[in-house]
């Protein structure tokens, strides 16, 4: 009976020091896989540009389901442009109505940088996850997370494409950002991503100052429903 008790408190122990091991990246990657793991969330992210940028983007509304459809709204001045996803497939409004994410990329223009957006898109709680796994050192605050951001996370950040892709697209110079988190009962509950830098494009350079907030919201208690026309399209 002594060296069962013993052994229990062995285990408990150890357990105790395996917890109190956890680093701040440990944690936060924890919240957005626990996140990931509810039924349903919704959040709103906002994009905050110096005055007098070209690109100002309004607020993106977007819902969840776990291993089925997401649901995005995305504002650009008076323009808005719907856009639903589920595995490898998406699918978003034009003036000739719900096109596929192949076709966006086969077109010119606004649409076909748009079409970049979506593919590289992706749910709060795993880009959370991947922008966490691009701190250089996380460190812990009074109210949340934070640390500087590798210079390729930073690049990848800037030009809306996940680490380590490849293909077309614009060159980068003098990369550097930052990530704030914030976890309420375990879970991921907003986060926040700074870039700075420049992209070179078509031989044109573009300044890019962009700040990026992610609000969590509604998590379990989402009702997410999809157009007919959009679901015939990934179906």
């Amino acid at each position: 009976m002594k060296t069962t008790l013993a052994c229990g408190a062995s285990v408990l122990l150890a357990c105790s020091l395996m917890a109190g091991e956890q680093s701040p990246k440990d944690i936060v990657t924890a919240a957005a896989r626990s996140l990931s793991d509810k039924p349903n969330y919704s959040w709103k992210t906002t994009v905050k540009v110096p005055e007098g940028s070209q690109w100002r983007p309004g607020p993106t509304e977007g819902k969840t389901e776990k291993d089925g459809f997401t649901y995005v709204t995305y504002s650009f001045g008076d323009n808005k442009i719907e856009t639903v996803l589920k595995g490898e497939k998406a699918a978003a409004t034009t003036p000739d109505g719900w096109q596929l994410l192949s076709e966006l990329e086969n077109s010119e223009g606004p649409s076909r940088f748009f079409a970049r957006m979506l593919r590289s898109f992706k749910a709060p709680a795993a880009q959370a996850i991947e922008i966490v796994s691009g701190v250089k050192e996380l460190k812990k605050t009074e109210d949340f997370y934070t640390g500087d951001l590798t210079d390729e996370q930073a690049k990848a950040l800037m030009t809306f494409r996940s680490r380590g892709a490849t293909g077309e697209g614009p060159t980068v110079s003098n990369a550097k950002g930052s990530a704030k988190f914030w976890v309420k009962d375990g879970v991921l509950s907003k986060y926040e991503f700074a870039v700075k830098g420049t992209m070179t494009w078509n031989n044109n350079d573009i300044d890019v100052d962009r700040t990026t907030t992610v609000e969590i919201k509604d998590v379990g208690t989402t009702k997410l429903t999809v157009p007919e026309e959009a679901k015939k399209k990934l179906l």
